[in-house]
């Protein structure tokens, strides 16, 4: 079985002081991911934003590709993404 990669923007926001994950933006490729991250962060004045790439299934694998601003210090501890409506 081929392994599943998304390609992923992820926002956040400060709330009581901590850091929480906002909603998960599946993008088209790498190059996009960077580009609606940074979108997030600039544009809509997030705390922070990040693009990832999580392959695999049902064990999966983050990798950061940038960050932006205020992010947690291990992306890896995220859950992974919600699996699709069926």
């Amino acid at each position: 079985m081929a392994e599943i990669t998304h390609f992923i923007a992820l926002s956040y926001d400060r709330t009581d002081g901590e850091l929480v994950p906002g909603r998960q933006s599946k993008c088209a490729s790498p190059a996009a991911a960077i580009e609606h991250a940074k979108h997030l962060w600039k544009t809509f004045g997030h705390a922070g934003a990040a693009a990832i790439v999580r392959t695999g299934h049902p064990e999966t694998k983050t990798t950061v590709l940038r960050t932006y601003g205020m992010v947690p210090n291990d992306l890896k501890q995220e859950p992974p993404p919600a699996p699709p409506f069926q």
